[in-house]
Formats: C-alpha cells, structure tokens, sequence
C-alpha cells in the first residue's frame, strides 16, 4: 500500500533557526517551506497572540500554516517576560534579561512554545503547546540563538547543549511531538 506524501505546510517564521528545529523534529511527517513574512503580535495570552498571528499568516499565505511563539516566564516576576520575550531579549540581551532577576533568589523559569496550524483562511487554528521548566544563569555556552545561553535544564544551558540533544528535550520539541502525533491522526 503506497503512503500519501506528507502534507505541504508553510511556516511562517523570519528566524531559520527555528525553521530548522522544526524541521529536524518534525521529521517526514509533514514537508516545511519557509515563509517570511512580517505579521502582526497582539498583546495577551500566549494563546490569543500565536492563535491571531496564525489567522494573519493562513490569510496572507492563502494555505495551510504553522506559526510559533516563543516565551520565557520568569517565575518570581509572575509569568513576566513571558510572550513578550522578543521585545525584552531585543532591548536587554542575556545580560540583561539575568540583571532582571539579580536581586531575587528564586532564578526558575519556563521556556514555553506555542505552534498554531490552520489549513488556511478562515479556519481555526489548533494550538500545541510545550513547557520546559529551568533555571536563568549566567551566560554558558555558544549554541543556539537568543536566550538559549541563561535558560538552564538537567545542569546545561541550551547554549551548551548540541542540537541534536536541545531537539530531544526542549519546549519545542515537546509542542512538535504533540503536532506530529495530530498530523498522524489526520492522516489516517
């Protein structure tokens, strides 16, 4: 019995590096085109601004699309950064984002990723969701991008970790496998 070729899906997303991830997590279950394109953030949830950003992105691409949003919420500071981690990594660095926590004690954090997929104009989408709780330190290691050298796991940051191993454990890793397992269930 010959297997239907894996759905086209066009993710919207400026950073290849996240396109990258994605695609070495994903695999063959689906093929991905990058698609640059500037959208619109609102403010709020997580889940309202990756669910708006992705009926922006399915209207302008006219197909099928996945979104992703990042966050980094600092628990001492109540979820702040949290979606708005671009703006703040953008004004303040890693530097500056652990000066942010300097005068706590309590450095947790969680690294949360959102990918939103809809089939295209005027349909709903389907958000999947990964959470990896962590630590902020200083900046370790080079590998990776944005706040990948201070968010620390199982005793490394990401920025020490290879990509092969950040790919098994990291809050996209974990939205991924839930999009994958849901691409599996429309298939079959």
């Amino acid at each position: 019995m010959a297997h239907a070729e894996p759905p086209l899906i066009y993710f919207v997303a400026g950073n290849p590096r996240k396109f990258a991830e994605a695609e070495a997590i994903l695999g063959n279950v689906a093929r991905l085109r990058q698609h640059v394109v500037e959208l619109p953030e609102i403010q709020g949830s997580l889940q309202e601004i990756a669910r708006e950003k992705c009926r922006s992105a399915a209207t302008t691409v006219r197909g099928p699309v996945l979104t992703e949003d990042s966050a980094l919420e600092f628990r001492v500071l109540n979820g702040l950064p949290g979606p708005y981690i671009k703006e703040f990594y953008s004004a303040l660095g890693n530097d500056g984002l652990c000066q942010l926590l300097a005068a706590f004690e309590d450095k947790s954090a969680s690294a949360v990723c959102t990918y939103a997929f809809s089939c295209g104009p005027g349909v709903e989408p389907v958000l999947f969701q990964g959470r990896v709780d962590g630590q902020v330190v200083t900046p370790r290691g080079t590998n990776g991008f944005a706040f990948d050298p201070i968010f620390e796991v199982r005793g490394k940051t990401y920025g020490e970790m290879d990509a092969q191993t950040k790919n098994q454990l990291s809050e996209r890793y974990v939205a991924l496998q839930k999009l994958k397992g849901w691409i599996r269930d429309q298939l079959d």
